[in-house]
């Protein structure tokens, strides 16, 4: 099977429809948030009706984070899939052309949501559905090493016992669930690392504080405590096996899939940046002539080209491991390289862009600054640039956690 590069027929009119709504609903609240950090935007509740509606309807064939999922198998014969995984990217690609921190606070469309459509078996998938899920992994003695997750769950009868501290909880606050990551038994290491579905309303689940932060000001990021949480056994995602020949791989297959999200993210606000700086360069007298090398070009403009080329080449790894989780193709590799370089590029690009435009890029006259602010942490979470980058060492020689640190 091979990846046609242009965007799937089906999938347009969804395109165009989070287009609209990024520029006539996103972008017009996007600074009032920004500077009111911590206070919900109430006007997401609409949005997240309407993305419910098309979601029950089939019209938006699971777009957004609570869409990524496995995928139907594809046999011989059956034709390249563009799926569910695929609609999510370039939808969210297009909502964080608006705001990144708003997108991330949509209403049941949290990373726990997608993490859910990941692991979960066909009966959790029912049973959760409708939840809105934050997911809880990073701990104030790791960062980016997902393996070190300290927080115990304990079975206990029918119920297992949740014991821990979880920090940088994206929609910590708002959620209705959290997905936390928790390990059976600290002796077994990787493998042991399971993760359960956890309502706000059970005992023993208190939101401690709420991180102020440099840019997604909009989306709450909270610290949660889970002290002697009684979790029903049914609520383990997935298999509650602990497959020490699998080791890691089991938890692992959420980022799979998350991943393309967040690198979707970088690329949505990369764009909005390149936008709006060909506009304003375009102002000042600088125009993007596509038909001249770039060496014969002004300085302004050859940085530009050089900008829109490496955004093109984190948005087409993006699209690539997102296929290739429709296509049921192993996408561990793909993910972290479209993270890694998507990332990368987010933060260059908008800065660069800042730069670029000079005072009005530094002012708050437009949203570029913000931009450069709100890109950042999409180089960071769901595993930093460097943990990417060592992730697509170790596949590419073929080297083990133990054997390339």
């Amino acid at each position: 099977m091979a990846i046609n590069l242009e965007v799937p027929k089906k999938h347009r009119p969804l395109i165009e429809q989070a287009h609209q709504v990024a520029m006539n609903m996103l972008r017009p609240i996007s600074r009032k948030y920004d500077i009111a950090e911590h206070e919900y935007p109430k006007e997401l509740d609409t949005l997240a009706a309407m993305i419910d509606g098309l979601n029950e309807s089939g019209a938006s064939e699971g777009a957004g984070a609570s869409g990524v999922g496995r995928g139907s198998k594809v046999s011989e014969g059956d034709g390249v899939k563009n799926g569910s995984n695929m609609a999510s990217v370039t939808s969210i690609a297009e909502m964080c052309w608006g705001d990144v921190g708003l997108m991330l606070s949509f209403p049941r469309q949290g990373l726990g949501n997608s993490a859910i459509a990941s692991v979960a078996n066909d009966e959790q998938l029912e049973r959760f559905k409708g939840t809105w899920a934050s997911m809880a992994i990073t701990e104030p003695s790791f960062g980016s090493d997902s393996s070190q997750v300290s927080t115990t769950a304990v079975l206990d009868g029918d119920e297992y016992v949740i014991n821990g501290e979880k920090i940088f909880v994206t929609s910590g606050e708002r959620s209705d669930s959290i997905v936390v990551w928790a390990t059976l038994d600290k002796s077994l290491g990787r493998a042991a690392i399971k993760s359960f579905l956890v309502t706000k309303d059970m005992p023993g689940v208190k939101v401690e504080r709420l991180e102020e932060k440099l840019g997604i000001r909009a989306s709450d990021t909270a610290v949660i405590t889970f002290t002697d949480v009684r979790v029903p056994k049914e609520n383990l995602l997935g298999s509650p096996e602990i497959n020490t020949e699998q080791g890691f791989a089991g938890a692992m297959a959420t980022f799979d899939n998350t991943r393309p999200l967040v690198a979707a993210m970088a690329v949505g606000v990369a764009r909005a940046s390149l936008d709006l700086t060909r506009d304003l360069l375009a102002q000042a007298g600088i125009e993007i002539d596509y038909d001249r090398p770039a060496n014969l070009q002004s300085a302004a403009a050859a940085k530009f080209l050089q900008l829109e080329s490496d955004w093109e080449a984190g948005r087409l790894l993006t699209l690539q491991a997102a296929w290739m989780a429709d296509n049921r193709k192993p996408n561990s590799l793909e993910a972290s390289m479209a993270k890694a370089k998507a990332g990368r590029v987010g933060s260059d690009v908008t800065l660069s862009c800042v730069e670029l435009c000079s005072s009005v890029g530094y002012s708050e006259a437009e949203l570029l600054e913000k931009w450069s602010r709100d890109s950042k942490i999409l180089d960071i979470f769901e595993g930093t640039q460097q943990i990417q980058q060592l992730i697509v060492a170790r596949r590419i020689l073929g080297l083990s956690s133990s054997e390339l640190k």
